[in-house]
C-alpha cells in the first residue's frame, strides 16, 4: 500500500479494528485484531494469534473494499518473516550454514 493509502487507512483505525473483528466473528474465527499502525511506510495490523490463510484473506478483502483507499495499490498481506518472530510463535526455521 502506498504511503497516502496507509495514512488514510490508519486515520480511522478504531473503526477498522471493529469491522475487521466483526468479519472474523462472521467466519467463526477466534482471532482478534488489536492495533493498526504504520511501520516503515507499511500498515501493520497486530493480531492476538497466528492467523490462517482464511484470516489473511478476510483482512485483505476488508482493506480492498474500504472506501478510504485505492484498492489497486494494496499489496498482498503476509506474516512477518524475521527469525525472532518465527521463534516467538514456535515455527521452525533453518539457520544458514548450520544443521540447526
Amino acid at each position: 500500500m502506498n504511503e497516502k493509502n496507509a495514512i488514510n487507512f490508519v486515520k480511522d483505525s478504531g473503526t477498522h479494528i471493529i469491522n475487521i473483528n466483526r468479519n472474523f466473528k462472521n467466519i467463526k474465527s477466534d482471532v482478534m485484531a488489536d492495533l493498526i499502525c504504520i511501520e516503515n511506510k507499511r500498515v501493520v495490523i497486530a493480531i492476538n494469534k497466528v492467523v490462517s490463510t482464511l484470516d489473511l484473506q478476510t483482512i485483505e478483502k476488508y482493506i480492498k473494499n474500504s472506501q478510504c483507499i485505492e484498492a489497486d495499490h494494496v499489496e498482498s498481506l503476509r506474516l512477518p518473516q524475521s527469525k525472532s518472530y518465527l521463534k516467538i510463535i514456535g515455527i521452525p526455521y533453518l539457520l544458514e550454514q548450520t544443521n540447526i
